[in-house]
């Protein structure tokens, strides 16, 4: 019947109304009312928080060729700021902060560099800032990184068999190696040195192939790493007073020369064999030598004094 409704549609026009109330009337006065709901959730979802972390490592990168004269700083204190949740985790986390600077131009040479939130870098979550590094400027020196070719001596252990010596020193190859190190450091670096080589029980002559070559300062790398060395390995040697002819002397005088060799080279040495004369070097130093020495005999025979 017209003017009456059945009770869906009651329940209709209830539902609607209900909508109506929620939604339209007043609907600036709920606008304003989610604003501040809102503004009031972000506010105590992402409280604000500040914490300071003490020694939080330095990394200055610096060219390959260039590097410190002494050792810089290497830790700085940090002071965060931004989301509370964030700083403290990072404040459980700390371990994993690092204060980079980039110093890959800087010339060589004394400066000093600023360490500012503008300046370095840090691997921070978003909603964290940097607010202060201290100290905010610290000294370096910076020296230039050259090659440079030392010497190598030959490092060894142990002892040859009974009745043989090693001959003079052992010829290494290549008898120095390049490295490269900070200038400072290869000035005073008078030789590298192998690794040791084994001499236990040698009874001849031997070459040890591709010996390591190792340099002590961490400063300095050695860019030939490996090298021959060469021993000389005979009989040991005897020292015994032979009479030697004067050269060119027309009164054929003889001199009493003692002289370094071994036994068997001894027995083959023949009467008139040995010759010496009287040489002056540029210093006016004089030194007794053998001349015309058979071939058997070429560096197999040394002057340890004469009368």
């Amino acid at each position: 019947m017209t003017g009456q409704f059945t009770e869906n549609e009651h329940r209709t026009i209830s539902f609607k109304r209900l909508l109506r109330r929620v939604f339209i009337d007043d609907w600036p006065m709920k606008l304003v009312a989610l604003v501040i709901t809102f503004a009031l959730y972000l506010g105590v979802s992402s409280e604000e928080s500040r914490a300071t972390f003490p020694t939080v490592p330095l990394n200055l990168r610096i060219s390959d060729n260039a590097d410190f004269v002494s050792p810089p700083l290497d830790a700085v204190e940090v002071v965060l700021r931004g989301d509370k949740t964030k700083i403290d985790e990072l404040s459980r986390t700390r371990n994993d902060l690092v204060v980079f600077r980039d110093l890959t131009n800087q010339p060589v040479g004394d400066s000093s560099i600023d360490l500012t939130p503008d300046t370095v870098s840090i691997n921070l979550p978003p909603g964290v800032v940097i607010e202060t590094i201290r100290p905010g400027r610290i000294a370096i020196k910076l020296e230039p990184v050259i090659e440079k070719d030392i010497p190598v001596r030959a490092e060894t252990e142990g002892r040859v068999a009974d009745g043989v010596e090693i001959y003079g020193e052992p010829v290494v190859t290549p008898q120095k190696v390049k490295v490269r190190g900070p200038v400072s450091q290869l000035k005073t670096l008078e030789f590298v040195s192998t690794d040791r080589i084994s001499l236990e029980n040698r009874g001849g002559d031997f070459t040890a192939r591709q010996v390591a070559v190792t340099v002590s300062n961490p400063k300095v790398r050695v860019l030939d790493a490996v090298v021959d060395v060469t021993f000389r390995i005979s009989e040991s040697r005897i020292e015994r007073v032979i009479q030697a002819s004067l050269k060119n002397d027309p009164a054929g005088r003889k001199m009493s020369v003692t002289v370094v060799a071994t036994p068997t080279v001894l027995k083959a040495i023949k009467p008139g064999d040995l010759k010496v004369e009287m040489v002056t070097d540029e210093d006016g130093k004089k030194t007794l030598k053998f001349v015309d020495l058979p071939p058997e005999l070429q560096g197999e025979i040394e002057i340890a004094k004469a009368k």
